[in-house]
């Protein structure tokens, strides 16, 4: 163990020592490096065996002839090459520069041992196939050139002085020894290079290996995929991401997880990067295998495709490599952010269309306040008769009402919406309130023209609930009913009773509602045929606040109506509305905080409607229902169902 760690070390220092002489231009690119550093320690170790020769040889031999020069001088060029290589980061000039000097001792060894019938003429064949380990073009051209010059030498070395070619070492000696260096040469050079192609490869692995437990540590799917969608190899999250083994994927695995109706779109999605090579964005849902957390089996994914470009394909025959991730968390905050959106751009028109209402129903009797108290307390006041004076207060008195009744409105709102309303459920007379409701409202019916009556109230209607709130609710509902029925019109009240529900209904056969109409009734400020120039006064909250008051003993709001055909308003209450008080008091006490619970608590009552197909109708059909907030556009949670009377 000591040993191979010292040969380890020394190979390290080796390494560290010959990435010194490797040129900065092929630092770079490993493959180029490789080569280089190839290069360098073949022609180094080549020149270092000759410089450790060449003493010894000149005390034997003494001054050499003039072939032996030319041999040592080309014995001496790889050493030169592996120079020029180091400076200048030329490979294929350090390759003719290496053949160059392989050609010119084939060339010598040729001429001294029988010129073209030698046998090592032979060699002159290994020039260019040194030359086309390298990969270089230029290197193989040069060297095949260098080799047919070499080859023409040794044709021509035929034709010298036998006297120039005189060397006293018989062909029994000179044909070994050149081809063990030959030999020790290409040993060096295939013992380098396996050396090298070992680190390469055990490198190849560590990337592949810390490829893998990248790809196994990430959330995200990674796939591989042919052309036709198919996928050929996924990552180790695909266990996390949909619940399966990553070979249970490969094939059309994926693809069947897929939902049906994303499949064409992600097939083509895929053939289109393959085909064209521009990356492409798809999103698709996907079924897993196992439920997540949340208990969800099918979540939002969005799939990033890239093609492979045909160098860097795998074995697999893969053109293109896919990233799919969850993206479901991300479309959630994306729609939230759309309804906040949504809810800010209405609170905005709502917003703006309180102003212009409750500006509108503030403007007019105060400007009828001030003008009319403006002629009582002027000068012309003494000329007035006691009957136009009395008319004129009168008219104050009434601008007077009309604005309590805007603020008191916007109070109750206020209180609802917040949750500070005082709810107190109590034992109701429901025919005593129906019969003063009617009574106070009479007098308003009188003076429109229309009937007002109230049809008899059925045995065992006993209620619990807060009879302020009950009778504000039909105080507005029969103000909205006689508001819009024209002269002669007729107004109604009844009750029914359906199990442990009562329903109170006040019908009409005033003007209706249109279809386009109903869905936003119940909304704040909505008025039917709103704007400037409406014919109705009131500030659109009448129904509103019968929704809020309803929704706080946990009832229900039903719209029936048709233009010409009238409209029918059923408010469902509980029997015993003491249970929505003690749910209340409940969430504010596990809360700790009184207000929020309470103004979560204080929903509005789901709003259901219908066109009306007949005027007053006795049994009330079941209507669509239509849960929508006060102030909030998006679907609440139910209060109890509505039951409706049989």
């Amino acid at each position: 163990m000591v040993v191979l760690r010292k040969d380890g070390t020394l190979a390290s220092l080796f390494d560290s020592r010959l990435a010194g002489l490797v040129h900065a231009s092929a630092l770079a690119e490993p493959s180029v490096r490789f080569r280089h550093e190839r290069f360098l320690i073949s022609r180094l170790a080549t020149g270092a065996v000759m410089m450790a020769g060449l003493p010894p040889y000149l005390v034997w031999r003494g001054v050499p002839s003039g072939l032996e020069a030319i041999a040592i001088a080309s014995l001496f060029l790889p050493l030169l090459a592996a120079v020029v290589l180091s400076r200048t980061g030329s490979l294929w000039v350090a390759h003719a520069l290496s053949s160059l000097g392989l050609t010119g001792i084939v060339v010598c060894l040729a001429a001294l041992t029988g010129g073209a019938s030698s046998a090592a003429a032979i060699w002159l064949v290994a020039v260019p196939l040194e030359a086309m380990v390298s990969g270089s073009r230029r290197a193989t051209i040069a060297a095949s050139v260098i080799a047919v010059v070499g080859a023409f030498a040794v044709a021509l070395s035929g034709y010298l002085p036998v006297g120039a070619l005189a060397l006293d070492w018989p062909n029994a000696i000179v044909m070994p020894v050149f081809a063990v260096t030959a030999i020790g040469h290409i040993a060096a050079q295939a013992m380098e290079h396996m050396r090298r192609e070992g680190e390469w490869r055990a490198r190849m692995q560590d990337n592949e290996a810390r490829d893998r437990l990248l790809l196994s540590a990430i959330d995200d799917l990674v796939t591989w995929h042919d052309a036709n969608g198919r996928v050929l190899e996924a990552s180790g999250s695909a266990a996390r991401f949909v619940g399966a083994e990553a070979s249970r994927l490969r094939g059309h695995g994926l693809l069947d997880r897929v939902h049906i109706g994303d499949r064409p779109a992600l097939l083509q999605a895929i053939s289109d990067v393959a085909a064209h090579g521009a990356p492409a964005t798809v999103p698709f849902r996907l079924h897993l295998d196992a439920a997540r957390g949340d208990g969800s089996r099918t979540i939002f994914a969005e799939m990033r495709a890239h093609r492979i470009e045909a160098g860097l394909a795998g074995a697999n025959g893969s053109t293109v490599v896919a990233v799919t991730r969850d993206v479901s968390e991300h479309r959630r905050h994306a729609q939230e952010l759309d309804r906040a959106r949504a809810e800010a751009e209405r609170a905005d028109e709502v917003k703006t269309h309180f102003l212009a209402t409750v500006s509108h129903e503030l403007r007019t009797p105060l400007n009828a306040i001030i003008g009319f108290s403006d002629v009582l307390g002027g000068e012309g006041a003494v000329s007035l008769s006691p009957e136009r004076s009395r008319e004129y207060a009168g008219i104050i008195a009434q601008s007077g009402r009309h604005l309590l009744d805007v603020v008191n409105t916007l109070l109750d709102i206020s209180r609802i919406r917040g949750g500070h309303f005082d709810f107190q459920p109590e034992p109701v007379d429901v025919e005593a309130l129906i019969r003063g409701c009617c009574d106070l409202m009479r007098l308003k019916a009188d003076a429109s023209g229309i009937t007002l009556t109230s049809a008899p109230v059925p045995a065992g209607c006993a209620l619990v609930a807060d009879a302020r709130a009950c009778r504000q609710m039909l105080i507005n509902l029969i103000s909205n009913a006689v508001k819009f029925t024209p002269r002669g019109g007729r107004v109604e009240v009844m009750v029914r009773r359906g199990g442990a529900y009562l329903d109170i209904v006040v019908s009409d056969d005033g003007i209706g509602i249109t279809e386009a109409d109903l869905p936003r009734l119940g909304d704040p400020f909505f008025q039917v045929g709103g704007g400037y120039g409406r014919s109705h006064e009131g500030t659109g909250l009448g129904l509103s606040v019968v929704r809020g008051l309803a929704g706080l003993h946990g009832g229900a709001v039903s719209v029936e109506s048709a233009p010409g055909k009238g409209t029918a308003v059923t408010v469902t209450l509980p029997l015993d509305c003491s249970r929505a008080k003690t749910a209340t008091a409940g969430a504010r006490d596990a809360s700790g905080n009184g207000a929020k619970a309470a103004a979560a608590q204080a929903q509005p009552a789901p709003i259901r409607t219908s066109v009306r197909v007949a005027a007053m109708p006795e049994p009330v059909p079941e209507p669509i229902r239509r849960p929508a907030g006060l102030f909030d556009p998006a679907p609440l949670s139910t209060n109890p169902p509505m039951r409706r009377a049989g």
